[in-house]
């Protein structure tokens, strides 16, 4: 089993920065890919970003232009910068780790989620 520890969410006014960071275990860190999905109530989850083994980045069309992904391997951490949010950006986020196989099967392991709001 691969426990994934989020932390960093809470609320914010929109237009405000929350930085989320998703830490996995050191000794499958550097050989995964790592992303953060949201789930908005009545909504499906969505991807929101991930970034391979080799630092390449996805980002949804939604958050392009705000937010970014970045990995620090010597941590064994990814942090999603959420900058300029908006109030259809609330929704509970999740992290993801899973091989770079198991990540385009949809499989993998999750995060127990953290809640992210924005309202004035």
């Amino acid at each position: 089993q691969v426990q994934l520890v989020e932390s960093g969410g809470g609320l914010v006014q929109p237009g405000g920065s929350l930085s989320l960071s998703c830490v996995a275990p050191g000794s499958i860190f550097s050989i995964g890919v790592m992303g953060w999905y949201r789930q908005a109530p009545g909504k499906e989850r969505e991807l929101v970003a991930y970034i391979t083994s080799g630092g390449s980045t996805i980002l949804a069309d939604s958050v392009k232009g705000r937010f970014t992904l970045s990995r620090d391997n010597a941590n064994n951490t990814v942090t999603l910068q959420m900058n300029s949010l908006k109030s259809e950006d609330t929704a509970v986020y999740y992290c993801r780790w899973a091989t770079r196989r198991d990540w385009y099967l949809g499989q993998g392991y999750w995060g127990q989620g953290t809640q992210v709001t924005v309202s004035s």
